[in-house]
């Protein structure tokens, strides 16, 4: 499962590809000249084995890089039982055919805190990841699980908590979403807060944690209690170019997908100015 290279895309298929399918999505980053692609699941997943079959042949023809997002609707800490089983069985959902598109990676939000300490919503996250992972080394399915690092307060996904996460569970590493947590930080702005970060995941997870990133990116508005919405790069404040220094000054790898409501031209001008910066080094 691990790569070396950076690569940069969008989440969910480009605006301007010729029709709003997978297929189509994929040989429009491959036009573009980027290299990765998020598959949206966010609603659900109702992709069949033939198309995700097709899929995985689309991307590999064309060397792009795929991950997927499960379903919003995911929490591990409902105070509902039906609701937690629901959850597993979304995200099992999205693993199985996110493997047969031969995707690396699914990306999931874990849970709400609903009120709950921290330590007893991380258990809880914790059981049911575990429950899921045995389920999916049964079925001999190799994917990471990413949970995300989330925008507001009233979720579970700190940074700590999902390294916590990753360094307890094999098969479990982070979805680092920067725009979140310069949001929920209300920080996180600045080369060297992204140099701390960078240098945490590696005590963390060791050099791999580093050479196989998976990263949200994008504009965000957001107030008080964290992210509002998300924005183009232009529009937002986030520093993006002291980022993507820090990756190429630390060789990080992996993905850098692009949730701009522009999609990809936020993505091709991140992949020039990080192309600038390793010209300038």
């Amino acid at each position: 499962m691990a790569r070396n290279s950076l690569l940069f895309g969008t989440g969910g298929v480009p605006h301007s590809a010729a029709i709003r399918s997978a297929v189509s999505g994929i040989q429009r980053i491959r036009e573009l000249g980027l290299g990765c692609m998020e598959l949206e699941f966010v609603h659900q997943v109702k992709m069949g084995s033939a198309t995700a079959r097709e899929v995985a042949a689309a991307a590999h023809q064309a060397g792009v890089s795929l991950s997927v997002h499960a379903p919003y609707y995911i929490n591990f800490n409902s105070r509902e039982p039906e609701k937690v089983t629901a959850s597993r069985i979304r995200l099992l959902q999205a693993a199985r055919v996110g493997s047969l598109c031969g995707a690396h990676s699914v990306i999931f939000h874990a849970a709400f805190y609903l009120g709950d300490p921290p330590e007893q919503v991380y258990s809880r996250v914790k059981n049911n990841l575990i429950e899921i992972l045995e389920v999916l080394q049964k079925e001999n399915i190799r994917i990471w699980l990413r949970p995300e690092v989330m925008g507001k307060a009233s979720e579970f996904g700190t940074i700590d908590e999902i390294l916590r996460l990753s360094t307890e569970l094999e098969g479990v590493r982070p979805a680092l979403d920067v725009a979140h947590w310069h949001a929920r930080a209300g920080q996180f702005n600045t080369y060297p807060e992204f140099m701390a970060v960078l240098d945490q995941i590696k005590t963390a997870l060791g050099p791999p944690g580093l050479a196989d990133m998976h990263i949200h990116l994008s504009g965000i508005r957001y107030g008080k209690s964290g992210e509002i919405k998300h924005l183009n790069l232009e529009e937002s404040d986030f520093q993006f170019l002291g980022l993507l220094q820090a990756l190429r000054d630390t060789g990080a790898g992996g993905s850098v997908v692009c949730e701009s409501r522009n999609l990809e031209q936020d993505a091709l001008l991140l992949q020039q100015a990080y192309r600038d910066l390793s010209k300038e080094a």
